[in-house]
């Protein structure tokens, strides 16, 4: 099930549908690349990775190997026919489950007839943003050709998702899931469930990927979507024993659509957003943004029968809704009723409710030390960036911005162009730290940053809809919404104690959210917006961390098998 070998798409969904036990997750070995049974083809095979990965691991974490292929294939998940991303022939694609500290070596074989490239949403890459998987770090992998991926969960634990990052791609699958349990030794605060559900829900459309991009490419915003999916399905059922607790892991990996989650007749207990452990509130619904995470605990503590699960959408003039069935072993009764209803309130619900989200102070993450051992709010802010998005025309044609700059990709990654020391590809004065109020433009943004900086980013939304923003390589602390517009004093509602760290945060319309990060991870960041269309149409740009010393123990060297494109070729890695 985690190797390379290929399942069905029916087969995928049905383990995704049953209630695991928590994995005591073994080491995975790809049997299409070790003979288990000849000892001396796998100890050749550790010693080579070993060698290779010296600089980059410790010996004793464990290495588990995959191959994929990406293909086409023909699926109906909202009843018409339509193509879709594939990976080993699933959809969604394969579920990766992994213990924190794991190495990841996956082969990935493009069968498209487009470039193509994964990215690992949420997972921070240590020292390592050459394995991001955006266009701003990696050659997109050509049709016909593979590239392999090495990455390590370093000090992660949690709930986290993959996706395509290239083109439009995402809209037609290539998604799943990234589990990261923790290991034996590291306490959970709260007693092991008796099973694991993962939700990958989001917003579809049953036009296809490439028409989609061409819509957008001819200046024109994506319409309403058609619906959601769970699990790439319309309707699906989670089955459970009655008097136990599951925890439901659920992922918004939709486009552009906030969702509100909720089970009939049950309460959720918050326990983790992202990789971190949060104070266990318990909500009768939670919304989750887009490209966010969360997981929750189910006690099955009602009379034994059937019971809707419904995800729908948030602040839509229609409401969309796709429901799955949490089904009792010993019920003899379907599902009934009318579905339960989400919040009647909008904006200042969600709001209030995602202030509510707070740190498990006492609790370990991926480390014995609790999380709360870290004071970020104690530590001095080195400088301040606010950050504006907004939907200008240029050219006679919609694009989204960020602080009045509208980002393009460039021909070769900006992480390779730094490295070669290749002039021309990115501009590092393009972008300013505050909004200027100029008239907007196109250009490959890099704002520049030094390593080890704290700083406080203000996520200011002055348009009407609810934006959702994530930066690769980081977690952060979410320390303040508000309404309006923000200025130093807003600092006085900040959470400065128990606020959680995330990847990805909403702000609001007519709105700010403000964060603070620790500049700890050398490298080639992408900040952008978790909705695609805006990031496809430039509400982005990149964050490079940078020291002047080189050292090994800030960042690792390229890989012997980066692929180089554009103005890269002929170096040598």
């Amino acid at each position: 099930m985690r190797g390379s070998t290929s399942i069905s798409s029916q087969q995928s969904n049905r383990d995704l549908q049953q209630a695991e036990p928590k994995p005591n997750v073994p080491e995975a070995q790809n049997p299409d690349w070790i003979d288990m049974a000849t000892e001396g083809v796998i100890s050749l095979i550790l010693v080579c990775l070993a060698v290779f990965s010296a600089s980059v691991v410790v010996a004793d974490d464990p290495y588990r190997f995959y191959t994929w292929t990406v293909t086409y294939g023909t699926v109906a998940p909202l009843g018409v026919p339509q193509q879709v991303i594939l990976i080993n022939g699933q959809f969604p694609g394969p579920k990766l489950e992994v213990v924190t500290n794991d190495n990841l070596v996956l082969n990935l074989i493009n069968k498209l007839d487009q470039p193509f490239l994964l990215t690992w949403n949420g997972i921070k890459q240590r020292k390592n943003s050459w394995q991001d998987g955006v266009l701003g770090t990696n050659c997109a992998i050509p049709p016909n050709a593979n590239y392999t991926y090495r990455f390590q969960a370093k000090d992660q634990i949690g709930t986290f998702t993959y996706f395509p990052s290239t083109l439009f791609h995402k809209a037609a699958g290539g998604f799943g899931a990234l589990n990261v349990y923790e290991r034996p030794q590291i306490p959970i605060p709260f007693p092991t469930p008796a099973g694991d559900f993962t939700l990958l829900v989001g917003d579809w459309y049953k036009t296809g990927h490439k028409i989609l991009q061409q819509s957008l490419d001819s200046g024109k915003s994506l319409p309403f979507p058609d619906g959601i999916l769970i699990n790439g399905q319309a309707h699906t059922t989670f089955s459970g024993d009655q008097g136990k607790t599951f925890m439901f892991r659920i992922s918004n990996v939709g486009l552009s659509t906030s969702l509100n989650f909720r089970i009939q007749g049950h309460m959720l207990k918050l326990v983790e957003v992202e990789g971190s452990h949060t104070i266990q509130n318990t909500y009768d619904s939670i919304d989750v943004h887009v490209g966010q995470s969360v997981a929750v605990l189910v006690t099955l503590n009602q009379p034994p029968k059937d019971y809707y699960i419904v995800a729908s959408t948030r602040f839509t003039k229609t409401v969309l809704n796709a429901t799955a069935v949490l089904h009792y072993t010993n019920s003899l009764t379907p599902v009934s009723g009318p579905l339960p209803a989400g919040p009647t309130y909008q904006i200042h619900w969600s709001m209030k409710q995602a202030r509510t989200i707070r740190w498990n102070l006492t609790a370990s993450a991926a480390r014995p030390n609790p999380q709360g051992s870290y004071h970020y709010g104690k530590i001095a802010i080195s400088r301040t960036i606010v950050l504006a998005n907004s939907a200008p025309l240029i050219n006679g044609k919609l694009r989204y911005a960020v602080n009045g700059v509208s980002y393009i990709n460039a021909d070769t990654p900006l992480k390779l162009a730094d490295y070669f020391n290749i002039d021309g590809v990115f501009s590092t004065n393009s972008l300013q730290s505050i909004p200027s109020g100029s008239s907007a433009n196109i250009a490959t943004s890099v704002m520049p940053a030094s390593l080890h900086e704290f700083i406080e980013i203000v996520f200011q939304n002055n348009e009407n809809t609810v934006q959702s923003w994530h930066l690769d390589g980081y977690d952060f602390w979410v320390v303040g919404y508000g309404f309006g517009q923000w200025t130093p004093a807003s600092r006085k509602i900040y959470n400065l104690v128990d606020a959680p760290t995330r990847h990805t945060a909403q702000a609001y319309p007519r709105s700010w959210t403000s964060i603070l990060v620790s500049l700890d991870n050398q490298g080639m960041w992408n900040l952008r917006s978790a909705a695609w269309e805006r990031q496809y149409l430039g509400q982005q740009f990149y964050l490079r961390v940078w020291t002047p010393v080189h050292s090994l123990a800030n960042e690792y060297d390229i890989p012997s098998n980066a692929l180089l494109c554009g103005k890269a070729v002929g170096h040598h890695p």
